[in-house]
Order: structure tokens, then C-alpha cells, then sequence
């Protein structure tokens, strides 16, 4: 049986204009972007947090550090309906974010129904923070999950609930087609996989940055029952000029290998979840341009960048220092006789100069 957690604080009045906001998915790689933001943007953040999480100790790690930067913790389970009207209507929240991963996404049809009779709620943004779904047409298993999130996206509007879908596009990290998240590994340090000519482009935008502007658009008039598309002029960039930046940061050319169309449809059709899955999007984002190929002009739409222009985005370039901050850090802990270092990366062979540090095998 879902039950409420004890809370950091019995009561939390909202500051002016500020409405209390209410997260799920808070654990995920995106969640925790978007529920540092929301709490540094001064608002009440509560956080719903699966029973039994404490079990896994960096999903546990997660749900400390926000607690410790202001969020408060309630458990349950987002498919349950009525603990949610029952949390939505006590603790007053008046923004909804839900950011639950893939498997889950099935679970906001509850969430929604929740929402729907509760009937206080300003604003809800569903697990989007990707492409824009109802344009985008990746080959299975990838396209079950856009299938998954139109469903959730026609129940919001069948039910007349204030919304706005959050489209992100990708993770500033180097694409990798065969692995389960690009935040999860650094760039290469052996080889490129060049998909097709690497021509395609793509807009890459930062964790932090995917937080920020999302909580600008929670309270936004111009952001309302829109969607809003994340397209950084800084960060648009094609597969061959990641792989110029990341040389250009590592003082060393590396070998590039095309993969090409037919290999990333074989990698998706194995249907291994999650690998699959990244190998469908990875063919849409790079072989058939699914950012880039229509245009932001209708009534529903709006661009981020148009929206805030005093603000900027991190940009690759700085991004990609950050991982060659992570490899200078780790080249302390590089066994030879294992070729790998801590974050399981093989090390390239001959050595690899970076700066005044070498890696070798």
C-alpha cells in the first residue's frame, strides 16, 4: 500500500508567485536537472519517490542531496490514483512534472485522471524532455515509447488540463548508439562511430540547462498548451564537428568508423531494451533528422531561445571540458594489466596525450 512519508517541514508557504511544484521521476537523470532548478528557483518541491528506493543506493544518494537542498519527500506510486488526488489536494501543488522513465511512461494515465479531478492544477508537463513526438517516427522499439507519450499527450487535451511539452532534443554528451545513456559514459578515447556521412545535424543541450528553462516555462503565459522546442544556435551541431571538438580537446586525432543506416536498423530490430531503443533514436536523430526537419510555426509552437533571449545555454565546447575534467580524473585510477579506467572506459592504444597527461595501454 502506497503511504506518505514524514516531512522535512509540516508546512512550506509558497512565496509570492510561486505555486508548489510537484515532481516525479525526480531519481532519473533528467528529473533531478529539472528538481535542482525548481528548487533554486525558490519554489516548495516535493518530490514523489517509489517505496523501496532507499534499496538502491544511487537513486537513494539522489533523493538525499535534493532533501538536503530543500525538497521534500513524499512516497507512493504515481499509477495511484487516489493517494495522488489525495497528495495533490493536501499539499496544494499547482505544478505537476513529471519526468518517469520509459517503462513508467503508461503510469501518467492515472497521473492525469488524478490531475483532472483535483481540477487546482496550473500546469502539467509530462515525461517529455526528448523530441517532439507527435513529428517524430523512429522505428521500433523506440517508436512504442513515442507511442506511449501521444497517450498520454491526447488524455491531457481530451481532459482540459493546462499543459506544456517540454522538447529538449539531445543530451550534450557524445551519441553513442549501442549504449543506454549518453550521460552515462564519457566521449571516446579509441575511435569514432561516424554515423552515416555525419552530416545530419542535432541540437545538444546540458543536464542543468534542460532544468533551467524548464522551470522558466511552468508559470509562462506564452508557454501555455504549447509545446516548446529547445533549438540553441551554440549547440546545433553534426556528428563530424562533435568529433573536431572532442580531438580538439584531447590534443589527438582518432580513427572514425561509419556506422551505417543498415547496422543501426539491425541494432534496434535485436529488440534488447534498453540498447535497442537508443539505436532506433539514434538513426532518427542522425540518419533521418528528426530535429531537424520541419519547421516551428504553428499556432501550438514556441522556441525556447525566442522566449528568453537574455539568457544562453552551455555550449558544447564547455560541456566537453567538463568530460576531459572527468578523464584527467580518473587517469589516476587506470589499471594496466585491465586497459580500463574507472569509468570502464578502454583505453586507447598507442597512449593518448592530454595535455601534460598520457593514458597508454
Amino acid at each position: 500500500m502506497s503511504a506518505l512519508s514524514a516531512m522535512t517541514a509540516s508546512s512550506v508557504s509558497a512565496p509570492s508567485g510561486k505555486g508548489r511544484v510537484l515532481i516525479v521521476g525526480a531519481t532519473g537523470f533528467i528529473g533531478r536537472f529539472v528538481a535542482e532548478a525548481s528548487i533554486s528557483s525558490g519554489r516548495p518541491t516535493y518530490l514523489l519517490v517509489r517505496p523501496g528506493t532507499s534499496g538502491c543506493p544511487s537513486k537513494s544518494n539522489v533523493v538525499k542531496v535534493l532533501q538536503d537542498k530543500g525538497a521534500m519527500i513524499l512516497h507512493g506510486l504515481v499509477n495511484d490514483k487516489e493517494l495522488m488526488e489525495k497528495l495533490l489536494r493536501d499539499y496544494e501543488i499547482e505544478i505537476v512534472i513529471s519526468a518517469v522513465g520509459g517503462k513508467n511512461l503508461l503510469d501518467q494515465l492515472n497521473l492525469v485522471e488524478a490531475i483532472k479531478a483535483v481540477g487546482t492544477i496550473k500546469r502539467f508537463l509530462p515525461s517529455e524532455f526528448g523530441h517532439d513526438v507527435d513529428k517524430a517516427d523512429p522505428v521500433e522499439p523506440g517508436l512504442q515509447m513515442y507511442v506511449e507519450k501521444r497517450r498520454a499527450r491526447r488524455l491531457v487535451e481530451e481532459s482540459g488540463i493546462p499543459y506544456t511539452y517540454i522538447c529538449c532534443n539531445s543530451i550534450a554528451a557524445w551519441p553513442y548508439f549501442d549504449n543506454t545513456h549518453p550521460s552515462e559514459v564519457l566521449p571516446p578515447l579509441d575511435r569514432f562511430q561516424i554515423y552515416g556521412d555525419g552530416s545530419v545535424k542535432a541540437y545538444f543541450v546540458a543536464g542543468t540547462d534542460i532544468g533551467k528553462y524548464t522551470m522558466k516555462t511552468v508559470d509562462d503565459v506564452h508557454t501555455l498548451n504549447k509545446t516548446v522546442h529547445f533549438r540553441p544556435s551554440c549547440n546545433y551541431s553534426n556528428i563530424n564537428e562533435l568529433a573536431l571538438l572532442w580531438e580538439k580537446k584531447i590534443g589527438r586525432t582518432l580513427p572514425r568508423v561509419t556506422v551505417t543506416e543498415d547496422v543501426l536498423l539491425a541494432a534496434a530490430a535485436e529488440n534488447r531494451i534498453p540498447e535497442s531503443i537508443v539505436a532506433s533514436f539514434t538513426h532518427d536523430i542522425f540518419i533521418k533528422g528528426c530535429q531537424i526537419n520541419f519547421s516551428i510555426d504553428g499556432p501550438g509552437e514556441v522556441e525556447v531561445c525566442e522566449l528568453y533571449p537574455e539568457d544562453s545555454f552551455r555550449t558544447l565546447d564547455e560541456c566537453f571540458e567538463e568530460f576531459l575534467d572527468k578523464i584527467k580524473e580518473n587517469i589516476g585510477g587506470v589499471k594496466e594489466e585491465e586497459n580500463m579506467d574507472r569509468e570502464g572506459m578502454v583505453a586507447p592504444n598507442p597512449a593518448v596525450e592530454i595535455g601534460p597527461i598520457a593514458i597508454t595501454a
